[in-house]
């Protein structure tokens, strides 16, 4: 019995080496909670805290329909080319992270790998969870599901090309991320109800919307028994109330239409995700070449609200003209170097925009039309050394009538 009992720690011991991170160093995307971060931080001794790469980068996509033939190329891709894009992340050396994985870093609780993407699907379609999703347990690849709760089959807007509810509850068990995308996939901006068909008062508009943000996210959390700590923004429109909202309502980050880059400082309430679409692959290649060529991270870049820059056309707001002109004051920004300030502008790349250094204003007029309904802006320089940015997004509607308020949304595009 004694010699029993004495080889019995030396084979549990080696047993337990044996799944050590130690004697598994290859990452392992494909479960979350196996992720290289969370290993990492499985493996330090107990009170420590992880050491966290603040200089990695992050760029999240955003897909929606998978279809052999394209016939709505702003919601589609074909499933050729979505593995073709996968195998391109793995061949260009990106990490696929889940999404809590990267909020982890956020909050410096986990260390992820230099180059690192996030995959997103918006909706609920059917194709994801048949087409797509056989393709990233091929790479091991997880996934995070934004869903609108009036999508899912059954609902106001759930025909046959949605998902049910068991096969969320399918994805989930395998380890699935699901997140709240609203109730009805409208423009929160707008206080009109499309499914009520009314246009809705200052209180029914408070109503409305906390229905949209706080019960999409309490239903998912009691139909599949979930977290739900995320919120991306139908097509992209927001402003400071909806993200007032999401705050409240216990969101830890809210996902816009807006794709760049994340570091560690980008702002939790406006992260940009690349929505891919059919007829524009150089979305997906433009992200991946800004960090694919990357071998160590790149310098952390500080966000800057755009409170405080006195932003023209204002973040959320509508204007009624495709040719506006593009302003913001950068005094918040610190000392500028004046030969560093750069715009880009969403449809036409960087703008040839003047900066006057006495008033620290950069503008920019549209001389040429800007052919999407929504428009981001993105200001860039450098300050005492480091690089500092802000974006802000405003919508166009040249159709509507009366004056443009942040209320008054752009025509909606199709659902992203």
């Amino acid at each position: 019995m004694r010699i029993r009992l004495a080889i019995f720690p030396v084979i549990l011991a080696v047993s337990l080496s044996s799944n050590s991170p130690a004697a598994n160093p290859t990452p392992t995307p494909a479960a979350p909670a196996a992720s290289p971060g969370a290993r990492a931080a499985a493996s330090l001794p107990s009170g420590a805290k992880p050491v966290v790469d603040q200089t990695a980068q992050v760029i999240v996509f955003g897909y929606h329909r998978f279809v052999n033939k394209v016939k709505r190329p702003d919601t589609e891709i074909t499933p050729q080319d979505f593995e073709k894009q996968m195998q391109e992340l793995k061949d260009k050396g990106i990490t696929v992270i889940g999404m809590q994985d990267f909020l982890a870093w956020k909050r410096s609780e986990k260390s992820i790998p230099p180059r690192c993407a996030v995959l997103t699907f918006d909706d609920g379609w059917k194709s994801q969870y048949e087409v797509a999703w056989p393709i990233l347990k091929k790479f091991g690849y997880p996934v995070t599901l934004f869903i609108y709760t009036e999508g899912v089959r059954g609902g106001h807007f759930g025909g046959g090309e949605a998902m049910t509810w068991e096969m969320l509850a399918e994805m989930r068990d395998a380890g699935a991320d699901i997140q709240a995308h609203s109730a009805t996939h409208q423009d929160l901006r707008k206080p009109y109800d499309k499914v009520a068909k009314k246009r809705l008062s200052p209180p029914e508009y408070e109503q409305w919307l906390q229905n949209e943000i706080v019960g999409s996210k309490q239903l998912l959390e009691q139909r599949l028994g979930i977290r739900v700590n995320c919120f991306a923004v139908p097509y992209g429109f927001y402003n400071e109330h909806i993200k007032e909202v999401c705050r409240n309502a216990g969101y830890e980050a809210v996902f816009t239409v807006y794709g760049q880059p994340l570091t560690f400082n980008s702002p939790l309430d406006s992260l940009g995700r690349y929505l891919i679409e059919g007829n524009k692959p150089k979305v997906f290649t433009d992200a991946v070449k800004m960090i694919g060529t990357s071998s160590g991270g790149a310098a952390a870049v500080a966000e800057v609200g755009t409170t405080s820059l006195s932003t023209q056309p204002a973040d959320g707001e509508t204007v009624r003209t495709a040719l506006p002109l593009i302003r913001a004051n950068l005094s918040a920004m610190g000392q500028i170097d004046p030969a560093s300030v750069q715009m880009r502008v969403s449809g036409l790349g960087v703008v040839p925009a003047s900066y006057d250094a006495k008033t620290g204003t950069v503008a920019y007029q549209v001389t040429q039309k800007l052919r999407d309904k929504t428009c981001t802006v993105i200001v860039s320089a450098k300050s005492e050394g480091k690089k500092v940015e802000t974006h802000w997004t405003f919508g166009i509607d040249e159709h509507g009538a009366g004056p443009a308020t942040s209320t008054s949304p752009a025509a909606s595009p199709a659902k992203k």
